[in-house]
């Protein structure tokens, strides 16, 4: 049996192309001075293992769709629209405003988007590219001319601030693009390729509270509350298949290192990033990173990179830029999209 195609190529007879970028991040900095005074941990150890010197946490008031509200309004601003122009809304997210209904669905109120799609997408770190493949699929079958894919996080509402391991890790944040459809065009999102592999969902997870772990059912640990990571077994993954979609993508389009202008890969962790640039060869001034200031955000973190390249001249209109994550799923994705 032949196995399912797993990625798609974009014809330019129509194509999402990107006309708005925008993010949203709190004020609260937690460096790693205060994370030496809540855990058993120094900002050399941090830094030499993640890259990671202060990370954004949500403040009293704050939440995944004020965030993710506040980077959509700066999206759509940007791209000269107004809410009611949408029709499709995509969040991605792990740390939802609620249960049900949809973050989307809060963010479309806001914006004065009734009646158009909303909905979430839960991919872990691979949300936004999962996103904006989704979003892109909608556009070339003609089911939207306009697209809002948001990643929006509050990672520090799940995180464990006694374990020294994974608290150092995480950060809140939101990132929105809006899509247009356009006709015979080069520019625009023209491959994405999206994995899963379930059988591995035990290197990342958060297990409470779902149908397995419900809320009237006491916790035989009560850790599982929080986010739970194999850092070893992350790491391994994460470069593999990194570098397997990178290569996929390059021989699918017939292109090649030289050919990209700019490569934004999920801010896991910098050695991650780094082991995957070394193997690839490509050069490190082609990779976008700032995971320093604002740690792995999970699904907002590409989409925070993108605006803060588009903002501040990183990546210009004509660039061929590779978006690329591996996260909890197991899931894994690229998208290339020429500005």
């Amino acid at each position: 049996m032949t196995p399912p195609t797993q990625h798609a190529i974009f014809s330019r007879a129509r194509r999402a192309v990107i006309i708005g970028a925008g993010s949203a991040l709190p004020d609260k900095i937690l460096d790693n001075a205060a994370l030496e005074k809540m855990v058993d941990t120094s900002d050399e150890w941090i830094t030499s293992r993640t890259g990671i010197k202060q990370r954004r946490i949500i403040a009293e008031g704050q939440s995944t769709a004020t965030l993710a509200l506040a980077a959509a309004q700066r999206a759509l601003a940007g791209a000269g629209l107004r809410g009611a122009d949408l029709d499709l809304i995509i969040c991605a997210t792990i740390t939802p405003e609620m249960v049900f209904p949809a973050t989307a669905c809060f963010v479309q109120d806001g914006l004065g988007a009734q009646g158009c799609c909303a909905f979430d997408l839960a991919a872990a770190c691979s949300g936004f590219t999962y996103g904006i493949g989704t979003a892109a699929a909608f556009i070339a079958a003609g089911q939207a001319d306009h697209a809002l894919v948001l990643g929006a996080e509050t990672l520090s509402t799940i995180t464990n601030y006694q374990d020294r391991s994974s608290c150092i890790l995480f950060g809140d944040g939101a990132g929105a693009v809006v899509l247009e459809a356009r006709d015979d065009t080069d520019r625009g999102v023209l491959y994405s390729s999206l994995h899963a592999d379930g059988g591995g969902w035990e290197t990342l997870s958060c297990r409470a509270y779902g149908s397995r772990h419900p809320v009237s059912r006491p916790l035989d640990d009560p850790n599982k509350v929080f986010m739970w990571v194999r850092g070893r077994e992350t790491y391994q993954l994460a470069v593999r298949r990194i570098v397997e979609m990178i290569e996929e993508a390059y021989h699918a389009l017939g292109i090649g290192n030289d050919d990209v202008a700019l490569f934004i890969p999920h801010q896991m962790n910098a050695r991650i990033i780094e082991s995957a640039i070394k193997r690839l060869d490509l050069p490190p001034e082609k990779v976008f990173m700032n995971i320093d200031r604002y740690g792995n955000t999970s699904s907002a973190s590409i989409a925070i990179g993108l605006d803060e390249a588009l903002r501040g001249g990183a990546a210009r209109q004509g660039d061929l830029v590779l978006l690329v994550a591996f996260g909890a799923g197991l899931t894994w994705a690229v998208n290339l999209i020429r500005l």
